[in-house]
């Protein structure tokens, strides 16, 4: 691997995806049997610029997922990042021109923190609108409560910001 890896390189390890998609939990086992983890060194060269916590290299696993159709303004990602008890689906849109980030928002997932489980699903459609459902409860219960339930909707615009509805 070069000492520096180019942002073409970077961009090819996410397949163009046709739009309408949805992403829930078994999202990452179906894109997995096509894609392998990123190497550590286009984790550390790119990804971690993106990336909000801490990265504990020993526990924390990457997958690039797809990249939206190409837009004008804007190159779209989806990553799924793997964590100890927590998985999420991170989706980050850059500068078509200077590849810096433009925005990030974490759309689908689960998280546990020891008593509580949140899961929550996504659907991209054509037009860039992004709805997220997400679920919580007690994990001592195993039942779903529709109480618990939120939705929510964003809208990635032309300038690649996403904006929450």
């Amino acid at each position: 691997m070069p000492a520096t890896i180019s942002f073409e390189y970077f961009l090819e390890q996410f397949p163009v995806a046709e739009l309408p998609i949805t992403i829930g939990e078994d999202t990452v086992r179906t894109i997995s049997k096509e894609t392998q983890p990123l190497n550590r060194q286009v984790i550390e060269q790119y990804l971690m610029r993106y990336e909000d916590a801490a990265v504990n290299e020993e526990f924390t696993e990457f997958i690039a997922c797809f990249q939206l159709p190409v837009q004008e303004q804007f190159i779209g990602l989806v990553y799924w990042r793997a964590d100890l008890l927590q998985y999420h689906y991170v989706l980050v849109t850059l500068d078509a021109k200077t590849g810096e980030q433009i925005d990030r928002q974490v759309i689908s997932g689960t998280s546990y923190n020891g008593s509580e489980l949140i899961q929550s699903s996504a659907y991209l459609s054509e037009d860039l609108m992004v709805f997220v459902v997400s679920g919580q409860g007690k994990a001592a219960d195993y039942d779903y409560s529709a109480a618990g339930s939120t939705a929510n909707r964003f809208q990635i615009t032309d300038s690649g910001k996403i904006l929450e509805f």
